[in-house]
């Protein structure tokens, strides 16, 4: 096997995606030890990335964006391989450009053909594969060839979330559960309505309910939001990495698939993602990481979702189910 010093990971898109990436980031750095991992994503997801234990280095797709021509290609020409977990065609042109000597990426896009030499078969539609064991795929002109089991992958998780600020330390987060109703439309939604009712319910047996996500989505149901003092609106509070903190101390987060739910496995605690049945957005391929995490599906066998077709199946998993879930 050849001796890789320098080698790009490339993910660019949202947060559940980029943490989705973590077991075959690990996995390139087992195989390449004495390598140099740097890991290029947006802005917005550096806080994530920064909590990889494997990465040594992370590049925004911002800086090089911003940067001349001449400059990006001085960057990315270090690298011996580009890895494109994500197809982009911009970044793939800017890797060619800059004589990487080995470029992967999947042989589904068209521009792909043109700038990349190594370009794995396969699809992440119609698998029957765990996203984060489809990123395996593409590791194959590394000589990684074995996809491990999602047991495998989450005896090990290497992820370290940053410390709490001093100022929110003092809480105590372990009776807390984050409600996180929104998921910026990638996924399946549960109504709002059941959030509330879930609330009421968890308060009653002691806990404490913080509603978070984006200050946007606060705007959708907060004014919904019952006076009692044990259910508190955290959207647009935090930034990303105290949000990523908070997370990791708190007793559970319950989600549909989104960013948060997979940031909650990922750190450990009790994480209950709520889902549909539809493919490709069903709990096998988009279920969180992690030993404590839960899909729930009302149907695996919905007919609606089972066709493909739009359904409101995700409403009628019983609030008792995942308190459940939380509990267990």
């Amino acid at each position: 096997m050849p001796e890789f010093r320098n080698i790009l990971i490339s993910r660019t898109d949202a947060i559940g995606d980029v943490c989705l990436t973590l077991p075959a980031c690990q996995a390139i750095k087992s195989a390449f030890p004495d390598s140099e991992l740097t890991y290029l994503c947006s802005a917005y997801t550096k806080a994530v990335v920064s909590c990889f234990e494997p990465i040594s280095h992370i590049l925004t797709l911002e800086q090089l964006e911003q940067a001349a021509q001449a400059e990006r290609s001085t960057q990315l020409s270090k690298f011996d391989v580009v890895v494109h977990l994500f197809p982009n065609r911009m970044v793939a042109q800017w890797c060619k450009q800059a004589k990487v000597p080995m470029r992967i990426g999947t042989a589904h896009r068209f521009f792909h053909l043109w700038n990349c030499n190594f370009r794995p078969r396969f699809t992440r539609k119609r698998s029957a594969l765990h996203e984060a064991q489809l990123n395996f795929k593409l590791l194959a002109p590394l000589g990684i060839t074995a996809i491990p089991t999602l047991n495998e992958i989450n005896q090990e998780l290497n992820f370290k979330a940053s410390a709490l600020p001093h100022e929110l330390a003092q809480n105590n987060w372990s009776k807390v559960i984050l409600l996180h109703p929104k998921s910026n439309g990638s996924g399946a939604e549960y109504p709002i309505a059941n959030y509330l009712d879930l609330a009421q319910q968890l308060v009653a047996t002691g806990h404490t309910v913080y509603f978070t996500g984006t200050e946007k989505e606060g705007a959708y149901f907060r004014d919904q939001l019952p006076q009692n003092p044990r259910i508190i609106d955290a959207t647009g509070h935090w930034d990303l990495q105290t949000f990523i903190a908070i997370i990791s101390q708190a007793k559970a987060l319950v989600a549909c698939s989104t960013g948060p739910y997979h940031l909650a496995g990922l750190c450990g605690i009790r994480a209950v993602g709520l889902f549909a049945s539809r493919r490709p957005i069903h709990s096998g391929r988009w279920a969180a990481l992690g030993n404590k995490s839960v899909a729930l599906e009302h149907d695996p066998n919905c007919a609606q979702c089972s066709a493909g077709q739009q359904c409101t199946c995700i409403a009628q998993i019983p609030i008792e189910q995942i308190i459940y879930a939380i509990e267990k």
